[in-house]
């Protein structure tokens, strides 16, 4: 696998070496060692997947406090544009964010550390998204920013008319009110 870090520091982009012949494909898609050698130890204790449909744009989310979490994250079926928000006050890149194509086809994952907030907006018919994570879901430890904050800029490559939005993230905070690390 290839290790690709982003400009915000900590957030990576991993690349699968793919193996195609007659039969198919095959790919690693983790390896513990691998990954301590070129981001650092992360534990994973949870693994997670949604299957969304076309316009739907999930996040900004985050866990606070003790409950944050580390993810690393990758697309199955379909395609999504995949989001990670520097939440981390004393970071350079403090308010930035990362915006990576993730897809089926580009078999491209990206690991997105504590102290992040992160959302994607789906882009094919419906996308099956899965994720790695380093720390139970705890619901009292739940936030979230909302997805078009002026102040943090995201340009969604989804027509405003076309968003799927759960009652959660219409009704997220701003960048401004929300908790930060």
């Amino acid at each position: 696998m290839q290790y690709i870090e982003t400009e915000i520091k900590g957030v990576w982009v991993i690349e699968p070496r793919v193996f195609e012949d007659a039969r198919g494909y095959f790919m690693e898609t983790w390896r513990q060692e691998d990954f301590d050698a070129h981001i650092g130890s992360t534990v994973f204790v949870q693994d997670n997947e949604s299957c969304s449909s076309y316009g739907v744009v999930r996040g900004l989310h985050y866990q606070k406090g003790e409950w944050s979490q580390a993810k690393l994250v990758r697309v199955m079926q379909g395609k999504v544009l995949d989001v990670a928000v520097d939440l981390r006050r004393s970071s350079e890149t403090f308010g930035k964010f990362v915006a990576v194509e993730l897809s089926a086809d580009n078999k491209r994952q990206l690991f997105v550390p504590r102290g992040f907030a992160h959302g994607f907006a789906v882009l094919s018919d419906t996308a099956v998204f899965a994720y790695k994570v380093d720390n139970k879901y705890m619901p009292s430890a739940e936030a979230s920013i909302r997805f078009d904050d002026p102040d943090i800029g995201i340009e969604w490559p989804v027509a405003a008319e076309d968003m799927i939005l759960s009652p959660k993230d219409l009704n997220a905070k701003s960048f401004k009110e929300a908790e930060k690390f």
